[in-house]
């Protein structure tokens, strides 16, 4: 029996970048990178290859996993609105241009007269999606305990309380303590809105407030993005209807209210 000869390949990364809440792949950082070349969200979209409301949504993800802001951006106007890349989002693009410059010196070197056989054409990047429209980087700052579960305090970068609740056997396994980084996932059709100055008792435990910054409606639902503030945005699903009665417009000022048990804690 003829034994297959080695197939000759080679190895090669995509440059990703990780935050304490989660990463943002190389397609984002490119789009991070032709932001600051077309200064326009939808340029840098064409140039990458990604629609205009993909792009705008990586960029509040990135926003938002930072902690800081690594883009400023207009909607609207000539050309779908104007973008910026703030000082540490160019610092970001310069890091990583140098870094793939120093990667691709590395492969050059590793592949030369390399053979690599059938079992490494299984190998994979993995990478991780969720379903959840909202992922945003926080601090524990405290952890109840009862019998079942447990109320985990959350501190995000925009200085807000966030309150989940998790169970003991994740604060076990996820080793949640007071200070360490976490990340929280709110699915968009778990938030509920209400304007901003209706004073309503709710069971809800969390009232994030902020502006309302983007409005995109579908045949069936609406969906609603709140300016939280040190370029944080949260983006909520509600039905027209519900926004009809609600009376929501760009600039109008929102809370979203989002129950403790409906907040998804992670860790890398």
């Amino acid at each position: 029996m003829t034994v297959p000869s080695p197939k000759i390949g080679s190895f090669s990364a995509p440059l990703s970048l990780n935050f304490d809440g989660g990463g943002v792949s190389a397609r984002r950082l490119e789009l991070l990178a032709a932001i600051g070349q077309e200064n326009s969200i939808n340029g840098a979209a064409k140039a990458v290859g990604m629609t205009y409301k993909g792009a705008w949504e990586a960029v509040e993800a990135m926003n938002n996993l930072a902690g800081v802001p690594l883009v400023t951006a207009w909607q609207g106007g000539r050309g779908g609105g104007r973008a910026e890349l703030t000082e540490v989002g160019q610092r970001l693009v310069g890091e990583m241009r140098r870094i793939t410059a120093l990667q691709t010196q590395f492969f050059a070197a590793l592949n030369e007269d390399m053979i690599l056989d059938d079992s490494f054409q299984l190998l994979k990047r993995i990478e991780v999606r969720t379903s959840a429209r909202n992922a945003f980087t926080g601090i524990v700052e405290s952890v109840r305990n009862s019998v079942v579960d447990a109320e985990v305090t959350l501190r995000l970068a925009s200085g807000e309380a966030l309150y989940a609740i998790i169970t003991q056997n994740s604060v076990r396994s996820l080793d949640i303590v007071p200070g360490k980084v976490v990340y929280a996932l709110i699915k968009a059709s778990w938030v509920l809105l209400t304007p901003a100055d209706e004073k309503i008792k709710t069971s809800a435990r969390n009232r994030l407030c902020g502006v309302v910054s983007h409005i995109e409606a579908s045949p069936i639902n609406t969906e609603v993005l709140l300016d939280l503030g040190n370029s944080m945005t949260l983006a909520a699903i509600i039905t027209n209807e519900s926004h009809k009665i609600l009376g929501l417009t760009i600039g109008s000022r929102a809370c979203a209210l989002i129950k403790a048990s409906h907040i998804i804690i992670g860790v890398d």
